[in-house]
């Protein structure tokens, strides 16, 4: 079901891991954001725009995670856009011949037999350093950053004062790094590039959880800045996401377990702390 949370926003959320689809609505169409996880799911939101006369023109991947680059057929055949890097990260996933076996083994078993693999990953490349989004409705703005995944970017529809996040700000997964050297270095980068454009933000959309309004707003930011940098120094984590995590999210406290043993690990190793050491263990997202 799509709900409206700005003028011509709404967004479709699964159920599952709350992934948020984001659909912009423009001149001759819409353009569609992180379009889903399931077949079902795709298809009820193909069937919801139908019937408000909305085909989709556009799509935009955040970044290459497994469940930001899913599409369905019944979506049609819009170009679906990403940055650079996204792109290439997908054409390098996509060369390996047993590509599908490998993602497959990395879905969650609950959807992994209603999870379409056949338009896996197309992303057409915008050219690097692409500030806005070619199509025929509002502008969009292309926030790319280093955090999380590699090409990461979020998007600002400045005249709604809206924000779409990616797997970033949420209120029910804490903050999870790529594999770099500087994991949580490039995380704090990348939240200091969204709280540049977060003065024009009134609606947040993050990947995952639920969309945050007003002051909540800088909240996250500074909640998902305090998590990292305890992280990085070692201290006790008292995150919510942590400490007292959603009903039936429980299972997302691993997540940061994990980063912290691998840290610690890291840690062991070189006799100092070792910020290019923590990959997320467990992580559902990739």
């Amino acid at each position: 079901m799509l709900k409206q949370v700005a003028e011509g926003v709404l967004v479709h959320q699964s159920e599952l891991l709350e992934n948020n689809t984001v659909v912009v609505q423009g001149g001759d169409g819409v353009l569609l954001v992180d379009a889903g996880i399931t077949g079902a799911e795709m298809t009820c939101l193909a069937n919801d725009l139908r019937e408000l006369g909305q085909p989709v023109v556009a799509g935009f991947s955040t970044h290459p995670d497994w469940d930001h680059v899913l599409w369905h057929a019944e979506l049609g055949e819009a170009p679906r856009y990403g940055t650079a890097r996204c792109a290439a990260f997908m054409r390098d996933v996509l060369s390996n011949a047993d590509w599908r076996a490998g993602v497959t083994e990395g879905l969650p078993p609950e959807i992994a037999e209603d999870t379409p693999l056949a338009l896996y990953g197309l992303i057409t490349g915008l050219p690097a350093g692409t500030a806005q989004l070619p199509w025929d409705g509002p502008e969009v703005r292309i926030v790319e950053h280093p955090a999380h995944a590699p090409g990461h970017a979020a998007l600002l529809i400045e005249d709604r004062r809206v924000l779409i996040a990616g797997d970033m700000l949420s209120d029910v997964f804490v903050p999870m790094f790529d594999d770099t050297d500087n994991p949580m270095e490039d995380y704090l980068v990348g939240l200091g590039v969204l709280e540049g454009v977060a003065d024009g933000v009134g609606v947040l959309i993050p990947g995952h959880g639920s969309v945050a309004r007003g002051e909540e707003v800088r909240a996250r930011i500074e909640r998902d800045r305090a998590y990292v940098e305890d992280l990085r120094d070692a201290r006790i984590s008292r995150d919510p996401r942590v400490v007292s995590p959603k009903p039936g999210w429980e299972w997302a406290r691993d997540i940061h377990e994990g980063q912290a043993r691998s840290l610690a690990r890291g840690s062991e190793r070189e006799g100092t702390p070792d910020q290019g050491s923590s990959s997320a263990e467990g992580r559902p997202c990739r």
